[in-house]
């Protein structure tokens, strides 16, 4: 029996769904498959995390996806080795749920250098992406809960240096990433700058 859903994401099986095949498609074309990094941003309760999800599951098939959430990650905000370790270990996590290489998963959690976390990170993706058998989507939602901290400007600039790069035919990085939140990605500087009362 159906019912409709306002609380989580919505499963087909289970609940009353707009049709959304046709918008999924559309973004798989216009940018997943055009190595775009690009964000996905509506208000709470609009279907954000459920477009997510059928993402993943309509992309499963031809890539590995990441998919990881900022929800309840408060506690990688301490300092670049906290942020850059939270994020190896989520991502790993999620490697053991689509059946990654194990080779390749046990290289990506080796232990980071604590002095160089961004650098040691900046390394791994590039040889994460250089030896996966198959391109990489990485997708990161509730990107809003790290808006208050100055970390992840400096977090999205290493994935936008590693984007220039590659296109420059520099570097090895994820195919695509997709950040979702309520906020546009680009009034994160903003947002920090009014409220932290630093300039990044």
């Amino acid at each position: 029996m159906k019912s409709f859903n306002t609380n989580a994401i919505c499963v087909p099986d289970r609940h009353y769904m707009v049709d959304t095949s046709q918008k999924v498609e559309r973004i798989i074309s216009r940018f997943i498959e055009k190595d775009k990094y690009f964000t996905i941003n509506r208000a709470r309760q609009y279907g954000k995390s459920t477009m997510m999800s059928a993402i993943r599951e309509r992309l499963r098939d031809e890539y590995y996806v990441l998919s990881i959430s900022f929800e309840w990650a408060e506690a990688l905000f301490k300092s670049d080795y906290y942020l850059a370790d939270g994020f190896v270990k989520l991502t790993a996590k999620q490697m053991e749920l689509i059946d990654f290489p194990e080779e390749l998963r046990r290289r990506w959690m080796r232990p980071l250098d604590k002095e160089r976390a961004f650098l040691d990170l900046d390394d791994r993706i590039t040889e994460l992406c250089q030896n996966s058998p198959r391109e990489i989507v990485l997708m990161i939602d509730e990107i809003d809960n790290a808006t208050d901290h100055k970390l992840i400007m400096l977090f999205l600039g290493l994935l936008r240096d590693k984007y220039i790069r590659r296109s420059a035919g520099m570097d090895s990085t994820f195919k695509s990433v997709i950040l979702a939140g309520v906020y546009d990605v680009k009034n994160l500087k903003i947002k920090i700058r009014d409220e932290g009362g630093a300039s990044l």
